[in-house]
């Protein structure tokens, strides 16, 4: 991303093809009741207008997936990262037992957009990428025609890194609680009932203890994700998980998960000075 173009998103907003994304359809009488059994946010507040987030968790509390899921008259429609796909759609297959719910993948039926920072863009209000935007769903083969410069992949992560939203599987995996990435308030409702999970995620917020927490960091240099991040006693005290370069500073950006309690000051990695920004 250069200087020019990052200005012309920040002025004029953009848009992102997240087509490759896995859809999933649920329809059935029970799909309110048991989709909320399974992820972090509270799916009754689910509409027809606007996503909400969520995670999926495993038994321990620890991400299996996100998601953002919205509803129709009569269903219920979820997205997630596209090597998601498989796992997600074995997962949610699983736990339907008794439960009158059909799950139905739709990925290559549909085509998703992301447009933010455009105001005329009519879709489902989202906010995916650190400020406000809307999804668009189209049938597969339909045109759709931005309003804005479309981003490459490149220029997405690195407005995603300087937005400081945590992704699949860079922060968001199978190591991480919800709330080590930030993503409480977002991802989270604490009074919707029982889900995969809950006991372990409920205990963290009663009690604030994690293991870690996520750092957006900025570098003289550029650094490399897997590097690990000392304090001024030279012992690791986390690693970065995403890179990029501040397209007006030139400056190394990104994310990292540094022990809980690490005081954001003095680190380095590979030698060179880490910031909080």
């Amino acid at each position: 991303m250069t200087a020019e173009s990052f200005h012309q998103i920040t002025a004029h907003g953009a848009a992102a093809n997240l087509s490759a994304r896995a859809k999933f359809r649920l329809t059935g009488a029970d799909r309110v009741r048991y989709l909320n059994g399974q992820v972090t946010n509270d799916v009754r507040r689910t509409k027809s207008d606007e996503t909400i987030y969520a995670c999926v968790t495993d038994a321990k509390g620890r991400i299996a997936a996100d998601v953002f899921v919205h509803s129709t008259a009569d269903a219920l429609l979820l997205d997630a990262e596209p090597d998601l796909r498989e796992a997600l759609g074995m997962r949610l297959e699983r736990y339907i037992v008794a439960d009158d719910v059909e799950l139905t993948d739709v990925t290559d039926d549909w085509q998703l957009w992301h447009v933010f920072g455009d105001a005329s863009t009519q879709g489902l209000r989202s906010t995916r990428f650190g400020i406000e935007g809307c999804d668009v769903w189209l049938p597969a083969g339909e045109t759709f025609e931005s309003p804005c410069p479309v981003l490459t992949e490149e220029d997405l992560e690195t407005w995603r890194v300087l937005q400081k939203v945590p992704r699949w599987p860079n922060e968001l995996n199978a190591d991480t609680f919800p709330p080590e990435a930030g993503i409480t308030g977002r991802a989270m409702d604490f009074a919707k009932g029982c889900y995969i999970g809950q006991e372990v995620l409920s205990r963290i917020k009663t009690t604030g203890k994690m293991p870690r927490e996520l750092m957006a960091w900025a570098a003289e240099a550029p650094l490399t994700a897997g590097t690990e991040i000392l304090n001024t006693e030279g012992k690791a005290v986390g690693t970065i998980t995403s890179v990029a370069i501040h397209p007006e500073t030139g400056d190394g950006i990104g994310l990292a998960f540094v022990r809980q309690g690490t005081p954001q000051i003095a680190l380095t990695a590979s030698g060179v000075s880490l910031k909080q920004r």
